[in-house]
């Protein structure tokens, strides 16, 4: 009788760790969109943005607006993921590359979990190197 309630039981104890995992897929899918409005609202109150050679910690409304600048001027047209990592229930980590009008771009982001909630805490991108 109980080992009928172990698959249920099974489901609730994953159902956590693939929400949080979804978060870099969601991310990802924004990037191919250019939605830096949504990607804007994982963002944690500080960012650490790295965009091209420029560095440095922004507010989340200065990252926003930095994000919203770089898909202006760079139209995406698609995403590939080539690395994500979700085994850490309190970081994940997620690299892509984002075909753009003006080339490829590599993309890197770590997410922290925050209350219940991931939050985006560092995003790089950078000219993707072939």
């Amino acid at each position: 009788m109980k080992l009928k309630r172990l698959p249920l039981l099974a489901l609730l104890l994953i159902l956590p760790a693939v929400l949080k995992a979804d978060a870099i897929e969601k991310i990802a899918e924004l990037f191919k969109q250019g939605n830096a409005q949504e990607i804007a609202r994982f963002f944690a109150p500080s960012v650490d943005v790295s965009l091209m050679d420029n560095a440095a910690i922004y507010s989340k409304a200065q990252a926003a607006i930095i994000l919203d600048k770089f898909f202006k001027e760079n139209k995406p047209h698609a995403v590939k993921m080539l690395h994500r990592i979700s085994s850490n229930p309190n970081y994940n980590f997620g690299v892509l590359v984002l075909s753009t009008d003006k080339g490829k771009f590599r993309v890197a982001y770590t997410l922290k979990e925050v209350g219940k909630n991931m939050e985006l805490i560092e995003l790089r991108i950078e000219s993707e190197k072939t």
